[in-house]
């Protein structure tokens, strides 16, 4: 594994290219938690001394619309809770003005319908949640290592994430447009939920090259 001082850990193939554009080491989830756990482990020993969660996150939240950046003062999961670098944290409030601090929640499996959704938000108060952020917690508690989460919401609480645009992801987080077709030929009535999906991710996409331009900048203090 290539030695760097930072590495960013994301969900997906496109959230991958943009944060590379910013010079971190990044590691894509592919991979049961136990697995991805070892491979930043294995970042952490080849020199790496600093970890960030970037990419999307589903809103809990109501006023969280699409595109908004949230930086995590703190990270719950099943089995515990961590704060982020405070110094890394207010770092990127000031580079992202627009950003807003709150708490995130780490899950392993999608969370898709709005009920859950809310539900999340009620049990722990976070205002978003990922697939990565607990995993870059747990490992940088255990070096002891500074961590921050950069995360921009693509799914609003009030959006249903059609089942199609969750199991066409494969290891990776690359899609597959061939399942992801037959999926919606033998399940037309996920087309529009999918189009409205696909527009949120628009707008966070933009947002996710913004801030990858912002990260580069951030990195000069964080090595």
């Amino acid at each position: 594994m290539p030695t760097a001082s930072v590495a960013a850990l994301v969900g997906l193939a496109f959230e991958a290219r943009i944060a590379a554009t910013s010079g971190v080491l990044v590691l894509c989830r592919d991979a049961a938690e136990d697995e991805m756990s070892r491979t930043l482990a294995l970042a952490v020993r080849s020199g790496c001394r600093g970890l960030i969660s970037f990419g999307v996150a589903g809103g809990l939240v109501a006023d969280l619309r699409p595109g908004d950046c949230i930086v995590a003062s703190s990270i719950v999961d099943h089995s515990g809770s961590w704060s982020t670098d405070p110094r890394w944290s207010d770092r990127l409030l000031q580079l992202v003005p627009d950003a807003r601090p709150g708490k995130i929640v780490g899950v392993n499996a999608v969370v898709s319908d709005p009920p859950s959704k809310r539900e999340l938000h009620r049990l722990t108060g976070a205002v978003a949640v990922d697939m990565e952020s607990h995993l870059v917690a747990r490992i940088a508690a255990a070096y002891e290592l500074s961590c921050a989460t950069l995360r921009v919401v693509i799914d609003p609480v009030h959006r249903t994430v059609p089942r199609a645009a969750t199991a066409a992801v494969r290891p990776g987080g690359c899609t597959d447009l061939n399942f992801l077709v037959r999926e919606l030929v033998r399940h037309p009535s996920q087309v529009p939920g999918l189009l409205r999906i696909a527009g949120d991710a628009c707008v966070a996409n933009y947002t996710l090259l913004r801030l990858a331009r912002i990260l580069k900048a951030f990195l000069q203090i964080a090595r």
